[in-house]
């Protein structure tokens, strides 16, 4: 049978997910897992391979097996033999058709930043801290620029192996809440490094080091080098993948935990 799993990381501990010899990683971590509850080697598939630091609220993975068992049992039963950092927050039988990664329409992701002079000890591995002053409106019109369908080219890194640079940026916003400012992006896929990429362009024009035009500059530059710093990993979360309906899985906001980042920012405003 196909198995879905929602899941959920903190992904401080871990190089990332893909797994790499001698390096903790959230891919093995969860194989080595479900490899105990069925009782046979298990590998699993994902929606997206975040980078080290980098954290997830809405991963969604799937794996192939012959084991019989409850939803229920591996749901509970995962949960037993994962640390406390990694959670599987629902399972779903899918059809032989689903793929996490292939099947996959959109991904959306989260970028939050303290802005503020002091840091934040108790989420100094939650969120990008940047003492200098952030100002909205120039990140606002510098990520106008980035929306829709272009040669991400300038805003992925060197070593990114996807095939084609071209992606289409749905939506990206920036609001923001007492000291902390957080930006969503909506992409159809996202290359290595991209969000973060795009995080340090926009905090070079919140900072007024460079101009938002920038951002369309090294857009159409087409150039990783001529790019801004890519922005740190700590502040970075997988939010959700959007799926056809006719898999019919469980949705984000019914099954996540998402909440607990505004409680979080919340303590700070």
């Amino acid at each position: 049978m196909k198995l879905a799993f929602g899941i959920e990381y903190e992904g401080s501990a871990y190089h990332g997910w893909q797994s790499q010899k001698g390096v903790p990683t959230i891919q093995e971590t969860l194989e080595e897992a479900l490899t105990k509850i069925a009782d046979q080697p298990i590998r699993v598939h994902c929606a997206g391979r975040t980078d080290t630091g980098v954290h997830g609220l809405g991963q969604v993975i799937h794996i192939e097996t012959d084991a019989i068992r409850k939803e229920s049992s591996w749901l509970f039963g995962s949960n037993t033999h994962l640390p406390s950092d990694i959670s599987v927050k629902w399972v779903k039988q899918v059809s032989d058709d689903f793929h996490a990664r292939f099947s996959a329409t959109r991904r959306t992701y989260r970028y939050y930043i303290l802005n503020q002079q002091a840091r934040s000890a108790i989420l100094r591995n939650k969120i990008v801290w940047e003492r200098r002053p952030l100002s909205l409106k120039p990140m606002k019109k510098a990520a106008s620029y980035l929306t829709g369908t272009h040669d991400f080219s300038a805003y992925r890194s060197l070593e990114c192996q996807a095939h084609s640079p071209v992606r289409t940026v749905y939506r990206l916003e920036i609001n923001q809440h007492g000291p902390v400012i957080m930006l969503e992006i909506e992409a159809n896929a996202f290359l290595h490094h991209m969000v973060r990429n795009i995080a340090g362009v926009l905090m070079a024009a919140g900072m007024k080091r460079a101009t938002p035009e920038w951002a369309l500059e090294v857009l159409e530059g087409k150039d990783r080098r001529l790019g801004g710093v890519t922005a740190p990993p700590e502040g970075l979360y997988l939010m959700k993948v959007d799926y056809p309906e006719s898999f019919k899985l469980p949705s984000l906001e019914s099954t996540s935990t998402t909440s607990t980042l505004q409680i979080l920012t919340d303590l700070l405003s």
